[in-house]
């Protein structure tokens, strides 16, 4: 077995481990010796110095010395499990919430001297420790410190530090695969030394460690080589230049009834850029909400026609796809055919639509996901653009990027903005082309905070905005009436806000069927409701210039990021515009925070930042749920200089075009290579 091959095996290598225990460790997704590396320590456990009773300290993390004497095991459903204990010269309760009766029996029996770990507690004059940790039972006479991990029932502390003791005992030392230049940033420490620095070492300077920071670094840069090999294979591929002629460019856009931002001439050269040259297309623009991306993705659409070619847009729903088809019909010249594909059209004109596109009689398709399904055949497909609001994976982007054959470029548009570090990592296989300017005609939104007791002082002013031809959006977190949550529900608030706006109000949420869905939507579009209840499924894909009004019930329930996003429903015509947030009053400082930055900044990134900073990682507008988290120690906010070392790492090997050489261990060690397989 060689180095690798030993890490990456399955649990049941290890010496004196047994299945019982193997399927413990499943329950943490530990199933390799390497995820059990990666199961770092969460505090230092001094064993060797157990606090006497007289030294206990309430709300802080001890080691106890104690003798069980008694069991109580109540029958009575909810209540905790306790153990009457003795310590040196007073009586301590281990207390044991969802533990069953046989395990607590087994760590602590009755007259054995245990020591036990957890945090100090007091209640009804009596000191207590709940859901303590088994720490040792002292076999050999000889107590050592040990380390805290987040265990599973079953698993002892002392039991795991064996285990982990054991792995480490066998740990090879892998050739290095840095440069000498770039390991000396971490003062020469070898991955060895550094895995085992980080399970024996003081839990306190952990952090700041090389052997942490190193061991931080090889794991955004694994990631970081599988973007980069992507994009490196995509660039490879050799297709057909486009050809346009700019006075074609010049002509549609003096039909627009504004300039372009220098952003946005910034984006189209460097789409330009990439449909003439011989390397395929990659790209994503991302653009904060309002900053003009529909017409950069056109003038892209424009220069691919105008070369022979078919284009594909793809946007997150009916509603919008109807949006875009109406507005490039407006902005193109009728000798380009475009054509509208969604769930509606009937089979027979669906049928005739997918004949004209595979005979070549369509330039411009306009629809939903369903516009890359098998059956939809092209006859020379030149550009993809996806409006995307939903987030593809690197696997997804790839298989993507092979739809359409060598010729065909990719551009995504996406109305998220996102701190840089957490960029790399989401898009490090494209290109990336930002937009923050915002057109000069885009009206700014003001945003006021306000108690929720001041409804009435809200729906007034909303009112006077209807009045004067504007529309509402009334955002609600919860769609029915909750009873844990003192949330407002879209539902309960449709039926308060009927009253006040003359039945005009219509109601949206995720689980209505998507007819009813669209048909209120459309009746919002065409002012035959003035007021919108909806959940935040109005965060995603909806353009209606008329509405200049949005109100959030319990904002501080909300991050900044997707507070941010709501806000960009309001502000798209040539009214003022207006976000009103309401809370409670009693405020956590957080929530606080959140509303100030949201009330004195309109830039999405910098807005993002804030966010991260604020929430962390993985929980900006759900990318935890959609399982962009994908470290295990890496940190955007904690390791930014990791992540842009990464960076500068990766461009050298892509400017000298180097092999992976070592690196392959490297990936190969952080399972990355089946993936590295498949591009290679």
């Amino acid at each position: 077995m060689n180095d690798y091959e030993y890490l990456l095996s399955p649990l049941d290598k290890i010496k004196g481990i047994g299945n019982k225990t193997i399927q413990l460790f499943f329950k943490k997704k530990i199933k390799t010796i390497f995820d059990l590396l990666w199961h770092l320590p969460i505090s230092n456990i001094e064993t060797s110095r157990t606090t006497e009773f007289k030294n206990l300290e309430i709300g802080k993390d001890q080691s106890v010395k104690l003798v069980p004497i008694k069991y109580s095991f109540p029958r009575i459903k909810n209540l905790p499990n306790r153990v009457n204990c003795i310590s040196s010269n007073g009586k301590i309760d281990c207390i044991f919430f969802n533990s069953y009766e046989g395990y607590i029996k087994k760590i602590l029996p009755i007259n054995n001297e245990t020591i036990v770990y957890g945090k100090i507690g007091f209640y009804k004059g009596k000191y207590q420790i709940t859901n303590p940790k088994l720490v040792s039972i002292n076999e050999d006479g000889v107590i050592k410190d040990l380390k805290n991990y987040s265990l599973t029932e079953g698993l002892s502390i002392t039991k795991y530090n064996k285990i982990i003791q054991e792995v480490l005992k066998n740990i090879p030392d892998l050739k290095e695969w840095h440069s000498k230049n770039l390991i000396r940033k971490f003062n020469n420490v070898r991955w060895k030394e550094s895995i085992e620095k980080i399970h024996n070492f003081e839990y306190e300077k952990l952090n700041n460690s090389d052997y942490l920071r190193r061991l931080t670094f090889d794991e955004i840069l694994a990631n970081f080589l599988i973007s980069s090999q992507i994009r490196l294979k995509i660039k490879k591929i050799k297709k057909k230049r486009k050809h346009f002629d700019s006075n074609i460019k010049k002509e549609y856009l003096s039909k627009l009834k504004f300039d372009l931002t220098n952003d946005q001439k910034n984006a189209i050269r460097d789409i330009e850029k990439d449909l003439s040259s011989k390397e395929r297309m990659f790209r994503l623009v991302q653009g904060d909400v309002g900053s003009g991306k529909t017409i950069v993705s056109l003038i892209a659409a424009l220069n691919t026609i105008k070369s022979g070619y078919q284009v594909a847009l793809m946007v997150p729903t009916e509603i919008l796809a109807k949006q875009h088809y109406n507005f490039s019909k407006d902005f193109f010249n009728s000798d380009i055919k475009i054509e509208l594909i969604t769930g509606k059209i009937d089979y027979s004109s669906k049928k005739k639509i997918l004949e004209s596109l595979e005979n070549n009689k369509i330039n411009l398709i306009i629809g939903t996901h369903s516009l890359f399904q098998k059956k939809i055949k092209f006859s020379r497909l030149g550009l993809i653009i996806i409006d995307e609001q939903h987030k593809f994976g690197v696997n997804q982007r790839k298989e993507l990027s092979d739809k359409g054959g060598n010729d065909c470029d990719v551009l995504v548009m996406s109305a998220t903005p996102i701190p840089r570090t957490m960029m790399m990592t989401i898009y490090g296989d494209m290109d990336v082309t930002l937009i923050r300017e915002k057109p000069k005609n885009r009206k700014e939104i003001k945003t006021y905070s306000k108690l929720d007791s001041k409804i009435e002082e809200v729906i007034k002013f909303a009112k006077k905005e209807i009045v004067n031809g504007g529309q509402v959006f009334w955002v609600c977190p919860l769609i029915e009436k909750s009873k844990k949550l003192d949330h407002q529900s879209a539902v309960e608030k449709n039926k308060y806000l009927q009253k006040f706006f003359d039945n005009r109000v219509g109601l949206i949420h995720g689980s209505m069927e998507k007819t009813d869905k669209n048909k209120i939507l459309n009746d919002f579009l065409h002012k035959k409701i003035d007021v919108l209840v909806s959940t935040t499924v109005i965060e995603v894909g909806i353009d209606f210039p008329n509405a200049n009004v949005i109100v959030i019930e319990n904002a501080n329930k909300y991050g900044l990021s997707q507070l941010h996003q709501l806000r960009g429903r309001v502000g798209r015509g040539n009214k003022k515009s207006y976000c009103i947030l309401l809370f409670k009053s009693q405020l956590s400082e957080n929530a606080k925070k959140r509303i100030n930055i949201l009330k004195s900044s309109n830039d999405g990134f910098e807005i993002s930042e804030e966010d991260m900073k604020l929430r962390g990682y993985g929980d900006i507008l759900g990318f935890k749920q959609s399982g962009i988290k994908k470290f295990k120690i890496a940190d955007p906010i904690l390791h930014r200089d990791l992540f842009e070392l990464a960076e500068e790492e990766i461009n050298k090997i892509e400017q000298n075009n180097s092999k992976l050489g070592e690196y392959y261990k490297l990936l190969k060690l952080y399972d990355r290579a089946s993936i590295m397989n498949d591009i290679i």
